[in-house]
């Protein structure tokens, strides 16, 4: 008696192919497999890099859209170009990255450390910055506010400077002399007194 065993080995061959699938990745090692996918293509949107170091890269226009870059280490990073929408990188440190025309659009920039970075024209609608530290850094062109609310019902209470004295206000009515100590002025464009 001959019996058909073709559906159960079928069934078998499907069994044992889904168990020899290779197993999750450890996020170290998939980590590493995300800075080398980065540097070589430039692109790793919805990546984890969360604590990875790339001090020093040059990501000049780099897609990092939604990639997890907290904790990172971005000292020195060229981010020319880059964009970083509604990427992660809270802590980050980007001392002195360079981020001129990058896209910051919704990312989270909580408690990270821009010191004496450069950012022109960057976007940074709907980034969240608490915390954010710009000592020293080049900030143009780009709608960040330092220390102050950027409420829209607090507009007009914010207080007006006014002098102690009322004649502190007035221009002087005839020029006074010229301080020639002060200034190291040619003598060919000196004014004559």
């Amino acid at each position: 008696m001959r019996r058909d065993y073709s559906i159960p080995l079928s069934l078998l061959s499907v069994l044992l192919l889904a168990g020899a699938a290779p197993a999750e990745a450890p996020p170290s090692e998939l980590r590493s497999t995300n800075v080398r996918r980065l540097l070589i293509t430039n692109s790793c949107s919805r990546c984890d890099l969360a604590g990875v170091d790339l001090s020093g890269a040059h990501l000049i226009g780099a897609d990092l859209r939604e990639a997890d870059l907290t904790g990172a280490n971005l000292t020195g990073a060229n981010l020319e170009g880059a964009d970083l929408t509604a990427a992660n990188l809270t802590g980050a440190n980007l001392t002195g990255s360079f981020l001129t025309n990058a896209s910051l659009v919704r990312a989270d920039l909580d408690n990270a450390n821009l010191t004496q970075a450069q950012l022109y024209y960057v976007n940074v609608t709907g980034a969240s910055m608490e915390n954010l530290n710009l000592a020293e850094a080049t900030v143009v062109g780009t709608p960040i506010s330092i220390g102050g609310s950027l409420d829209p019902s607090q507009a007009n209470t914010a207080p007006t400077v006014r002098p102690h004295e009322l004649w502190e206000l007035e221009p002087p009515r005839e020029p006074g002399a010229f301080p020639h100590d002060l200034l190291d002025v040619p003598v060919q464009i000196m004014p004559q007194v």
